[in-house]
């Protein structure tokens, strides 16, 4: 029976490697220290297979690419030094099941053909998250096979299952595997990094290296993605989907260093992999709590919600559009109003469909015909499937009468939503969104939506509403 032997976070940036830093990398001591001190236990472990996950591989949102290419290669060439190559064999058959594993498990993952990368323009070459840990590692140890994973944009819980699928795999397998998870931090230290500054920078970092150091994994789980977006992060991806392949086992934490030189945190961290631990199982204690979570949102909706979640469900479930149920609130069906309804999943938007003024006879069948819109008709994403149902949040808005503005000063993106026109072109943003903190940022999307140009004329209108969750 195969197994993880250790696991490690690696940071990725090439100007650590000599022949491409030429005398740069001063500055970043303490991370080439720390990477060498890893690659030398790395080298007394012997691995026979190493696994990477990436964040500079090929990224797609929904499906995890694996490479299934023979041999895997690549080379330093973006960064001038395109004679630092390395070549490795691919452990095909580790990869074949860690594909079949996930498939199993719902994950849309595995190579891509020939024909599609070649469409979307996509390399099969190595990218530089994998060949900087690994040229430190070949200076130690080269008796092993490779698995080139890189991340997707699916929400963590998957992507920590799919670290779960990872593990299976290896343990049907003979292979002692060594897990990289390659990735830098923050890249918002500093004025003159490649992001800027953010305070949420250090704060990211802080919060990751608190949780290195526990092995709070679940913490990590935790991270709002738009502080993750704030802090310009990098890595947290790869690091998620390395320690779901070591769910259910005791860790053995050392953080060999952190540092952030050139405005980007870099951290080199070893965990060991210890005896089997039923309590370590992560994401079967955080399923649960999210169940009672659910359990309470759902006890907890007022008419509004209630209704929009009965009206995709049954439409969903029962492929037909339900009728204005009895005892709804007076205002409900003798009031009319323009309405939007919010569909979330794991803290993501996964629809979101309104009315800016009324179309129906009552706010009831406002809310009705626009669920079942924001949850099968919204261009942005696929249909919802039956599946889901139990996962998804809703959030109701009742909409006021737009007034016209002059001025962008008359916004307030907490108290007002905004509607921007041009012709026969329109957009609208409702108030108090998740990263939306100016009236200029709320335009802008207004008219990204909309499709109208920012040098164009334009008009706007504000809008307060009514929010239910």
């Amino acid at each position: 029976m195969g197994r993880i032997i250790s696991s490690y976070i690696f940071p990725h940036p090439p100007v650590i490697i000599p022949e491409v830093g030429k005398g740069e990398e001063k500055g970043a001591e303490e991370t080439i220290e720390a990477a060498k001190k890893a690659a030398a236990e790395i080298g007394r472990e012997k691995p026979t297979t190493i696994i990477v996950t990436t964040s500079h591989g090929p990224i797609f949102q929904d499906y995890i690419f694996i490479s299934a290419s023979n041999p895997l290669a690549g080379d330093f060439g973006r960064f001038g030094s395109s004679h630092v190559r390395m070549e490795f064999t691919n452990n095909i058959e580790l990869v074949n099941k860690i594909t079949a594993h996930a498939r199993e498990q719902g994950i849309f993952s595995g190579d891509l053909e020939d024909s599609l990368a070649r469409r979307y323009k996509i390399s099969r070459e190595l990218d530089h998250g994998t060949l900087v840990p690994l040229y430190f590692v070949k200076k130690e140890y080269g008796d092993f096979k490779l698995v080139h994973i890189s991340i997707a944009g699916l929400p963590f819980q998957d992507l920590y299952r799919y670290g779960m699928c990872i593990a299976r795999a290896v343990e049907e397998s003979e292979e002692r595997v060594v897990f990289l998870a390659s990735g830098d931090m923050s890249h918002r230290l500093s004025y003159d990094g490649p992001y800027g500054y953010s305070e949420k920078g250090k704060e990211f970092d802080d919060l990751l290296i608190r949780s290195f150091k526990s092995a709070n994994v679940e913490a990590l789980l935790d991270i709002d993605e738009n502080f993750c977006e704030s802090a310009g992060e990098c890595g947290l991806r790869s690091f998620i989907i390395m320690f779901g392949a070591l769910d259910g086992f005791d860790l053995e934490p050392r953080v060999y260093s952190y540092q952030g030189p050139f405005g980007v945190g870099y951290s080199v961290a070893r965990f060991g992999v210890g005896a089997v631990n039923p309590k370590r199982r992560i994401l079967k204690k955080m399923e649960e709590r999210n169940r009672r979570g659910m359990q309470q949102i759902r006890e907890n909706e007022d008419p509004y919600v209630k209704l929009a979640r009965h009206a995709l469900e049954s439409y969903i479930r029962d492929k037909r559009v339900i009728r204005v149920p009895d005892g709804l609130p007076e205002e409900m069906v003798k009031n009319t109003a323009g309405t939007f309804v919010s569909i979330k999943k794991n803290g993501r938007l996964r629809g979101c469909i309104g009315t800016i003024r009324p179309t129906r006879e009552n706010i009831a069948e406002e809310i009705i015909y626009n669920a079942i819109s924001s949850g099968s008709k919204d261009p942005r994403f696929n249909p919802v499937e039956e599946e889901e149902l139990e996962k998804l949040v809703y959030s109701v808005d009742v909409l006021k009468e737009p007034e016209p503005i002059e001025s962008i000063d008359e916004l307030d993106v907490i108290k007002y939503g905004v509607i921007v026109k041009s012709g026969t072109r329109s957009g609208l943003l409702l108030p108090n969104l998740e990263g939306v903190d100016t009236p200029e940022k709320q335009v802008s999307i207004a008219l990204q939506k909309a499709g109208i140009r920012a040098h164009e004329k334009f008009s706007m209108e504000r809008f307060e509403v009514v929010r239910h969750r």
